[in-house]
């Protein structure tokens, strides 16, 4: 059988190199290509079709989101892991939907990147149990729209009302009115409790 051919992409060079000799030791695979950005990502993706794709999903230029997403529009059978410090469900299910077949946490690599390459190699998909429960636990939470997202982005970022309806182009009734859906959905009492939810599942990142 011909080796797995992978491509890494981390803008961390240490990160980087601990996968390359992890994949070093691994007769069965082949380390083709090392990305530094999500553009570098996609463009080393394109040459060298690997069979897969080790992908951080917090990178300069283009984000690991907007690479698995142009990746998978171009390839739907591209078996694409992605790699994060964040444990968040948030993070997890837009990676989830957008195709990854893998999600690891990078404190997990040791013990778990080659295993996991080969089985996602293989078809199987991979979720961390510590992921899988955090989806879990929140599986029946109403997602937060697009616009909700955006106001609490702004929120977290210090932002009035009058302000954030300034930025939005819309009513400052309209964002307390986006607010009161916020704190709904979150179970949230206030606006720094909102952020905090927000920042601890992935939803906001500032």
């Amino acid at each position: 059988m011909p080796p797995i051919t992978l491509l890494t992409a981390d803008d961390h060079p240490l990160l980087r190199e601990g996968i390359a000799s992890a994949i070093e030791g691994q007769p069965d695979m082949r380390l083709v290509a090392e990305a530094t950005n999500g553009r570098e990502a996609l463009e080393l993706y394109r040459l060298h079709r690997p069979d897969v794709t080790l992908l951080d999903l917090r990178m300069p230029v283009m984000s690991g989101i907007e690479v698995l997403i142009a990746v998978r529009e171009e390839s739907p059978s591209a078996r694409v892991i992605v790699l994060t410090t964040y444990g968040s469900d948030a993070l997890a299910l837009r990676a989830i939907k957008a195709g990854a077949a893998g999600y690891l946490l990078k404190n997990m690599l040791r013990n778990d990147l080659v295993e996991t390459i080969r089985k996602v190699h293989a078809g199987q998909r991979c979720i961390p149990p510590e992921i899988g429960a955090a989806l879990a636990e929140h599986v029946t939470s109403e997602s937060l729209s697009e616009r909700e997202i955006a106001v609490l982005t702004l929120v977290a970022g210090g932002n009035a009302n009058k302000r954030i309806a300034a930025r939005l182009g819309i009513t400052e009734d309209t964002v307390k009115a986006h607010l009161k859906s916020i704190f709904s959905k979150l179970n949230a009492s206030d606006r720094a409790h909102a952020v905090s939810i927000g920042l601890q599942r992935g939803i906001i990142d500032i």
